[in-house]
């Protein structure tokens, strides 16, 4: 390709996978990565599931990951608020992943006048939630959310994502979160750290121009868009910022 990467930040669901079904392409393409013992970090939008919930579903697809392998937006969202206040008191709506990520930071569970809000895709919502919420970023509570995206793709069709939820705290409060998730430079800046390479010597690769590939671009790496999942190949004609590469499959990958 004419440049080599010493470390590669790969999307999930329609890079890696699809739904349950492996894309048997990008499952080589890890296992490529490792047998050449380069650096890797899966770094998802998705903050309902743990890190280890993550790595066994990948194990499960023959996919070479650990759950250090493994950066969600939960996590990211835990650390950049510990970076901001070390013992920060936290209203945290969200699943599983977002609950296990403030534990494994000491972020304290706080109802009333919490320093932050940080909301997460959470499938069991309620009013009360929201009500909680509201009055919290009200009353001065710094508000974060996990990721922007709007819809959320399953076999049903295009369902309310995490975005979707979170413009109901921002629409009745008039305030607007920090997204730590893809395409914001937050999470790419922590997966560089934990990975511990150099924006040059990483590439981005993802289905989704709007999160995956405009990650890369507004952190100023190289970004590869693989045409397996949600950004067709007529869709990314139409986008005047291009990525650096863009493939059909990664079996097309040249290393």
């Amino acid at each position: 390709m004419g440049k080599t990467y010493d470390a590669f930040l790969l999307d999930l669901d329609g890079t890696v996978y699809r739904g349950k079904e492996r894309i048997p392409e990008a499952v080589d393409f890890v296992k490529t990565l490792k047998e050449k013992g380069l650096r890797y970090l899966f770094v998802t939008n998705n903050s309902t599931r743990t890190k280890e919930a993550v790595a066994e579903q990948l194990s499960g697809f023959g996919i070479p990951c650990t759950a250090n392998d493994v950066l969600t937006t939960s996590i990211a969202t835990a650390s950049y608020i510990k970076s901001q206040k070390e013992n920060a008191s936290v209203y945290y709506i969200g699943e599983d992943g977002l609950k296990q990520a403030m534990e494994l930071e000491n972020l304290r569970y706080e109802e009333n006048h919490p320093d932050y809000v940080a909301f997460g895709m959470d499938r069991q919502i309620t009013y009360e939630k929201y009500a909680k919420a509201c009055l919290a970023v009200r009353a001065g509570a710094k508000f974060v959310s996990t990721n922007p995206d709007v819809a959320l793709p399953n076999e049903r069709g295009l369902m309310p994502g995490n975005g979707s939820l979170t413009s109901v705290i921002s629409v009745s409060t008039g305030v607007a979160p920090v997204f730590i998730g893809k395409p914001e430079p937050i999470i790419i800046e922590l997966a560089l750290k934990k990975i511990g390479t150099s924006k040059e010597r990483t590439l981005m690769i993802g289905d989704n121009y709007d999160t995956d590939i405009m990650a890369g671009i507004r952190s100023g790496l190289d970004s590869l868009i693989v045409l397996t999942g949600v950004t067709s190949e007529q869709a990314l004609k139409m986008k005047s910022v291009q990525p650096t590469y863009a493939l059909h499959s990664l079996s097309e990958w040249q290393f």
